[in-house]
């Protein structure tokens, strides 16, 4: 009888230890944890030429140095202004030449010949003017002869005037604002073939940094528009873990504070140091603690850089991080609520 009551006492304090322990676990304050992920800094690769993809250099996953050709881009339309700039520069260089090489010896010939033209039948309609002159000063002709011969006279001495005035213009050769007018022409076609060689150099896209490639956006044959990123490098050397933190919890946290991540996909712990906090946006982080009273709580995002060099770690990988277990009743999120 009494081995049988000490089987049910016994019976009994299991019973009791069980419930007791279902009780604790359920509300005991459990150890609050929060999950975050690892980012990395991403450069997009793009190109100022709009054009056809003709071919991308590597693949998702490649690894690319600072100076690597990422991707080349076909653009017919500025081979073509090329051409175009190549035909406009012939023919300023061709002007600024004739401008500056000054007026054509024929030209000056012609100029000189006009005037010595011009001073021959000068000379010749003053000795007409001084015979009828005479003669009209004897009676012989009449005064009329006289007028006209005094007319083509006025009429030869302006033409000499005029041939005179053309040669020394022909002398003298183009003026100042003629010659700086072809120097400006030099010079525009000179910026726009350098313009469009700079555009054709950037027809070719150098990888910025280095890194991993984590996403190709456009395959070969495929219309690039202007400024379009066609593919984005990861830089795992810069690597840091992101949370997005309730206010309640923020006493935790400051500036270069450190704490020990759990990283699962590794396998291991890590230390991490807060690098910068902020506040995400208003309206899609507010939470009413108690509704219809109390105060609206707003989500931060805390990022910590790791302390040392972690090999393997990726981004998109969690981390995990275990908070002190008096703030159970808080809780903890990972994302904006």
């Amino acid at each position: 009888m009494t081995k049988r009551r000490l089987l049910i006492l016994a019976v009994l304090a299991i019973i009791a230890i069980a419930i007791s322990v279902v009780f604790w676990r359920t509300y005991s304050t459990p150890v609050p944890r929060l999950q975050g992920q690892i980012e990395a800094r991403q450069y997009m690769v793009s190109s100022k030429v709009p054009g056809r993809l003709a071919e991308v250099e590597f693949r998702r996953g490649d690894s690319v140095n600072v100076g690597d050709v990422v991707f080349r881009i076909d653009s017919p339309e500025l081979e073509a202004k090329l051409t175009q700039v190549d035909a406009l520069d012939t023919i300023s260089r061709s002007l600024a030449q004739a401008v500056e090489g000054g007026t054509r010896e024929e030209k000056i010939a012609a100029a000189r010949s006009e005037y010595q033209k011009a001073q021959a039948a000068e000379s010749m309609a003053r000795t007409t003017y001084e015979r009828t002159r005479v003669l009209a000063e004897q009676g012989v002709v009449a005064r009329q002869r006289l007028d006209e011969a005094f007319t083509l006279l006025r009429v030869a001495e302006q033409t000499r005037i005029t041939a005179g005035e053309l040669l020394r213009l022909a002398d003298a050769g183009p003026r100042e604002e003629a010659r700086s007018a072809s120097r400006a022409g030099e010079d525009i076609t000179a910026s726009l073939r350098d313009e469009i060689n700079e555009l054709l150099e950037d027809s070719l896209a150098i990888a910025p940094h280095k890194g991993i490639v984590s996403n190709v956006l456009l395959n070969p044959g495929e219309l690039v528009p202007q400024g379009f990123p066609v593919v984005m490098i990861t830089d795992l050397d810069e690597a840091w873990a992101l949370f997005n933190v309730r206010e309640d919890l923020l006493q935790h946290f400051s500036q270069g504070s450190e704490f020990d991540l759990d990283v699962p996909a590794l396998g291991q712990q890590a230390r991490f140091k807060v690098s910068h906090i902020a506040a995400l946006g208003d309206f899609a982080t507010w939470r009413a603690t108690v509704p219809g009273r109390g105060f609206d709580m707003r989500t931060f995002e805390i990022e910590m850089q790791p302390i040392e060099p972690i090999s393997g770690l990726r981004a998109g990988m969690s981390v995990l991080l275990a908070l002190p277990s008096e703030d159970a009743q808080s809780g903890s999120q990972h994302g904006a609520e």
